[in-house]
Order: C-alpha cells, then structure tokens, then sequence
C-alpha cells in the first residue's frame, strides 16, 4: 500500500465513505417504509416496491447484509485513514485520523443520510432494493452464516426470528390511520369508516324504535278500520298483529299490498297471505353482527325481543345504515323529532329520546354505556321518579323536568350553553 499514491488513497477513503452512507441511509429508508403502501404499489406491479417487500419478508437476512457491507466498508476506512495518517505526519498523526474520520462518518455517513432516508424513504430504499436483492444472492452463503449465529444468540433470550409476526392492524390502531389521513380521506368518509368500527361498541337497543313508539296493523279491527289504517301506512313495511303486539303475526309489505289493491282482489284472507313471518332479534346483539344478519336473512326489518320473548322494539336496516352514513335528511338536527330548539338557546327533549342520537347530533357530552334514553338516564341519576320542575345536572348539563307521564319523564329541558364542569375529585 506505501506504493499507492497520496491521491489514490484519498479517492478510495473518499469512495468507502460514499458506501458506507448508502449502508446507513438504505438501512433506514428500508426499514421505515410504510409497509402498507409499500403493499399497495407491490400489488400496482411497481418493480422496486416488489423487490423491497422481498427483502423485508426476512428482515433478519436483510440487516445481515446491510450490516456486513457497512462494517466492512467501516473498517476498510479507518485502515486507509491509519495508512494516511502514517505517511502525512507519521504514527502521532494516527489519534488524530480517527478522531476525524470519526466525525466525518458520523455527520456524511450516519446522521445525514440516516435522516435524509427517514425524510423520504422511498427515494433510497427503492433504489436499493435493486442492488441488495442480487447482493444478497451472491453473499447469501456468508449472510446464512452471520444470521445462524445471530439469530441462535437471540434465541437464548428466546426471541425466534422465523416467527415474523403479521403486519396486522387493531381496531384502535386503524382508527387513529382513519384520523390522521387528513386530505386523503374526505372528512365525511372518514366519519363513515369510523363509524363502520364503532358498530360493534353499540347494539340494537341503542338504534330501535321503542316498543311504546311503534305502529302496526292490527288485524282484529273491522275491515273499513282495516282498509282505512292501510291507505295511511306511511312505511315500505307495517307490523301486523293481533289485538296486542304481543300477539305478533308478521310484516307486510306496501308495494305487494298496493299491486293487490289495485287489482281490486284485496280481502281480509288475502291480506293475510301477504304477511310475511315476522323476524326477531335477541337483544344485546351488536350492531356490525345484525347488519350481517339482515344480509344473510334478506330482511330489512325486525322485531328485538329479551330473553323471555317479550317484544322490546323495532329495528330497520335503514336505522342501522344511518349510524354508518348519517341521517338521510339536509340536517341531522331534523331528523331527531324528539329535541326542539328554543330560542333561548335550550333544547325540550322527549323522555324516549336516544342519548346516542343526542350525543352524535349536537356533540353533547352524555354518558352512552348506561340507559339509552334521557328518561333512563334521569331515573338512574336521581334513582326516584321525579317531580315536574325537578332540576338536576347531568354529566354537568342543567336538565329541569317539566312533564311526567305513566312514571315516566315524558318531556325535558336541557341547557347545553349553561353546562359547568365537573370538577375531577
């Protein structure tokens, strides 16, 4: 080596530094990707993304061959620096070149290009994803032989590298990728995939029309009550009974029984064989599993029952899609005709309203994991049934009760504007 000249030298120190940045850089833009776009474009048939989804597919062999090319390059620099060192100002130069070599690999060859790669990984890794995938094969006998040793250190401490786990994703985890998609995703998409995760943490109860609030036809009727209760239906499918809804017959669809009235062959036998066998739902059921189950039955309405059979109230698909989609009016505030505004800036709310539907439309900050209505919810603050005028705060909400129906709080005010904050003790 004391026969290569001073330039020489310098060019291949210069050139080993170059390496040893394009190890360091590459190390990190590689292992930074984002492994589901990186996915994504593999599936687009971009060349690179497929190389370098490869290689990450056994990070193990791939550190191995990153790490021997950057301490080789590493060492093989700080031999030339020595050999400079020596011939430019003898063996005292020697603590200087490596104090300065030190510093120049770690602003050139670590710091900048390791940030750099964590900046805009895809502009180093899909690059080397070209040269590692056929580096690799030439030097996979010594690879193998570096990971064997390697990887059986790891397994005393009973860490097993074959085992890679998936690059699974938690509810909690896809939610906060969901919030932080900015421009990507419309914020009211981003409202519909966020409610899509929330269907499972709600179940029918929450969405059903109250057993109290539902209409039907009943068949014990006379038939003039009948046809009368018939032409008024203002639903695609009416409840029929008998008598009481307990005594549930079924369904009965508006556009089979129109086409039969029109055709003038309506009469009470052939009514009923237009009902359809009604279709229940065990309360409790989670919202994601029901929307299943309405898919799998083909049905688009169902009665929720308790464990004893008794009918608790009334569920449609169209409610079940409105907490994926929204209400299906202008205004969500609309659609709630249980809440009117005052102008005083209060709202009256019917005792039957849903607290979800209150919290999801006006962002009130109501409890949700106890009863569902506003009357429930005054009952288990107050755990008596109240008087009209009685004046309570809820979760720091002023609520004063005006009327009372059947031991029942049937109308309330609410003052939002007025809320105080609790205090955390």
């Amino acid at each position: 080596m004391d026969d290569l000249p001073i330039g020489g030298l310098f060019a291949a120190l210069l050139l080993l530094i170059v390496l040893s940045a394009f190890f360091s850089g590459s190390e990190t833009a590689l292992m930074t990707l984002n492994r589901y776009r990186l996915r994504h474009m593999a599936q687009e048939g971009h060349k690179a993304a497929r190389l370098a989804e490869r290689l990450l597919q056994r990070p193990d062999r791939l550190i191995g061959l990153i790490l021997l090319g950057n301490n080789f390059v590493n060492i093989l620099a700080s031999s030339l620096a020595t050999v400079l060192a020596i011939r430019l100002g003898g063996e005292g130069a020697i603590p200087l070149a490596a104090g300065l070599l030190t510093l120049v690999i770690l602003i050139f060859s670590e710091v900048a290009p390791k940030t750099l790669a964590a900046l805009h990984p895809e502009r180093l890794a899909f690059p080397a994803a070209w040269i590692y995938s056929p580096l690799l094969k030439v030097s996979y006998p010594l690879v193998a032989l570096v990971n064997f040793f390697a990887n059986n250190v790891l397994r005393l401490l009973r860490v097993y590298p074959e085992e890679l786990g998936g690059d699974t994703l938690s509810k909690e985890e896809l939610r906060t990728i969901v919030n932080e998609a900015g421009a990507l995703i419309s914020r009211r998409h981003q409202r519909m995939l966020l409610a899509i995760l929330d269907l499972e943490q709600a179940t029918v109860e929450d969405i059903m029309i109250p057993r109290q609030e539902i209409d039907g036809i009943d068949l014990e009727e006379s038939w003039d009550e009948l046809l009368e209760d018939l032409r008024e239906m203002p639903y695609t499918q009416a409840l029929v009974y008998r008598g009481s809804i307990d005594r549930v017959v079924g369904f009965i669809h508006a556009r089979h029984l129109m086409q039969t009235l029109m055709r003038g062959e309506l009469t009470r036998e052939r009514l009923e064989a237009l009902i359809q066998e009604p279709y229940f739902i065990p309360e409790g059921t989670p919202l994601n599993t029901q929307l299943f189950n309405f898919q799998k039955a083909k049905r688009r309405v169902g009665l929720v029952v308790d464990e004893y059979g008794d009918v608790l109230g009334l569920v449609t698909m169209s409610d079940l899609l409105e907490q994926i989609v929204g209400e299906f009016t202008s205004d969500p505030q609309d659609s709630i005709s249980d809440v009117t505004p005052q102008e005083d800036g209060s709202y009256l709310v019917s005792g039957s309203a849903s607290v979800r539907e209150l919290v999801k439309t006006f962002g009130w900050e109501l409890p949700t994991d106890g009863p569902r209505t506003l009357n429930g919810l005054i009952l288990e603050h107050l755990e008596s049934i109240p008087e009209p005028g009685t004046s309570l705060l809820i979760n720091g909400y002023p609520v004063e009760v005006l009327q009372i129906q059947d031991n029942a709080v049937k109308t309330a005010r609410i003052l939002p504007r007025q809320r105080r904050q609790q205090s955390g003790r």
